[in-house]
């Protein structure tokens, strides 16, 4: 009998750590480097793996690189080759940061929260610190996330003809959407 009392205990308190987490594996980053020149440098990753941790606030985010889909083959040829993403060494874009502020959300509450997430992103085996603002929805449970940012390409080595002769925008503009459950 105390066996099936600690196995129950045991089965209680992985439950509940497990329901502190989040996850999805089809959360959505939209890519734009458009300019007036050029209205094509659009991309979208509907296969983004997300984690939120509503117990420490901790938020990750893990892209293929392989998975941005372009509406111009060519321009998804040039974004995995080695001048720009080098999909082959670098196969992964990650996020590992943290809700700046815990207390502006209430995870038990429906309800819509104003935040700031804050932490490293790495594109290219290069990390920077970024700071972005978004938006955490619960609804019975499930979280709806969303963010618009920009990051300049420069800061993760990123750079190119198509660049300085703006056809491609220096700073992109990244919108990421996800639902976790």
């Amino acid at each position: 009998m105390k066996k099936i009392q600690i196995i129950l205990l045991l089965a209680l308190v992985s439950f509940s750590l497990s329901a502190q987490k989040k996850t999805t594996t089809s959360a959505s980053i939209f890519f734009d480097a458009s300019t007036s020149i050029d209205a094509l440098p659009k991309a979208t990753n509907k296969t983004v793996i997300a984690v939120i941790d509503t117990k420490t606030g901790v938020v990750q985010f893990e892209a293929y690189v392989r998975n941005f889909a372009f509406s111009n083959p060519t321009m998804q040829e040039h974004f995995n080759g080695k001048k720009w993403m080098d999909a082959d060494e670098f196969p992964k874009i990650t996020f590992k940061g943290n809700i700046s502020d815990m207390g502006a959300v209430d995870f038990a509450s429906d309800g819509s929260y104003k935040t700031d997430v804050e932490g490293m992103l790495n594109v290219k085996g290069i990390e920077q610190q970024i700071k972005v603002p978004g938006t955490i929805s619960v609804n019975n449970g499930i979280l709806s996330i969303s963010t618009d940012f920009s990051i300049a390409l420069d800061d993760y080595g990123i750079s190119g003809i198509p660049v300085q002769a703006g056809k491609v925008s220096k700073t992109p503009k990244i919108k990421v959407i996800a639902e976790l459950r």
